[in-house]
């Protein structure tokens, strides 16, 4: 939605707000180009219930038709020292930790390298990167759901307003005992589904959004450790080769070590199986190395069994092997062409020699 149909069609709305639904409400434009962070000029109070609402693209390349919506871009901190934070849609509702300025960050392509927003890229890499996101913050003097549903029924702005709605009433659960990433940030990607012949599975859905879910799995890595697991892929989120940033969409499982690597299987459109290489993405181009594993069409639907030697690929594919594993990550991302990818994952298991250490 253009910034000036946003602003002009959230006025509307706002402006027939019933008495006493709003405290107050202010617009923004945040340019893509602008690094982390910008000023809103708005105090929040400890305890203040906000909801903010945003719409717009940042550009890697227009030429490509690289683009990134909202919901993963747009970033919050409440005072300069508060801890980061996004949304999981282009509406979140949030509760005012503490007293202090209104903060609203952009992030690809940069990257956090503390909780409270420092960057791990230089600020200039900003420069890469066009458009903006226009951004409407309101404050409410109503429990926020109250005031969503008063707002629904002036039929304005319906899928934000629906959209929050449902987000409120019904949120979607991460898998008990997973966390996702936090310097990528929360997500509705997985969830758990029940699975016939075999442990509870983890669906996974993605669409235009990156994340990672991991779990902490402290081991010894020795060389007969092996990673084994069973996935159905049943839509990749990618339609060409994997190894290049503007088609770089893919489902994976990974492991990440204690010297900062991680090793991720992927199956993938095109690539041969057995093709390794390091991540295009810039800021993870120094820690993360992917194996296809299998490729193309044949066996999408249906559940596949993977054994691999993890010690043997590390060797292979990163170099002299560290002394331990940490995490075992769940990787989805369709960020870059914005398609649709559906797959999960029952039994995944670490195995060193007889003994078996159950993932899920």
């Amino acid at each position: 939605m253009p910034e000036a149909e946003f602003r002009s069609r959230f006025a509307a709305l706002l402006a027939q707000a019933p008495p006493h639904t709003l405290r107050d409400h202010a617009f923004f434009f945040l340019p893509a180009n602008t690094p982390p962070w910008f000023d809103t000029g708005l105090d929040c109070g400890a305890g203040d219930h906000v909801t903010v609402f945003a719409a717009g693209r940042t550009y890697l390349s227009r030429e490509l038709d690289l683009w990134i919506h909202p919901h993963f871009q747009l970033w919050y901190r409440v005072s300069e020292k508060g801890e980061v934070f996004r949304g999981t849609r282009c509406s979140h509702t949030f509760t005012a930790p503490s007293s202090g300025r209104l903060f609203l960050a952009g992030y690809f392509p940069g990257e956090w390298a503390t909780r409270t927003g420092d960057l791990a890229v230089p600020a200039d890499v900003y420069n890469q990167v066009e458009g903006g996101i226009s951004v409407l913050v309101v404050r409410w003097a109503v429990d926020p759901l109250a005031g969503l549903k008063r707002l629904s029924q002036l039929r304005a702005v319906g899928a934000f307003i629906s959209g929050e709605i449902d987000r409120l009433e019904d949120p979607i659960s991460k898998p008990e005992g997973w966390a996702y990433l936090w310097f990528v940030g929360p997500s509705e990607t997985y969830t758990v589904v029940p699975h016939a012949h075999q442990r509870q599975a983890i669906a996974c859905y993605t669409h235009a959004d990156a994340a990672i879910l991991h779990k902490d799995v402290p081991l010894p890595f020795t060389p007969d450790t092996r990673l084994r697991w069973s996935w159905k892929i049943d839509i990749l989120p990618s339609r060409s080769r994997e190894d290049e940033l503007p088609t770089h969409d893919y489902f994976s499982l990974a492991v990440e070590f204690d010297n900062g690597q991680d090793l991720t299987y992927f199956w993938s459109a095109e690539l041969p199986p057995e093709t390794g290489f390091r991540c295009p993405i810039p800021t993870w181009q120094g820690r993360e190395t992917h194996v296809a594993v299998r490729s193309g069409q044949r066996g999408l639907g249906q559940w596949v069994p993977e054994e691999r030697n993890l010690y043997a690929d590390y060797t292979r594919w990163v170099g002299e092997p560290p002394a331990r594993i940490l995490r075992v990550w769940l990787i989805a991302l369709s960020l870059f062409r914005r398609q649709e990818g559906l797959c999960e994952y029952g039994t995944i298991e670490l195995v060193t020699g007889d003994h078996v250490t159950v993932v899920n």
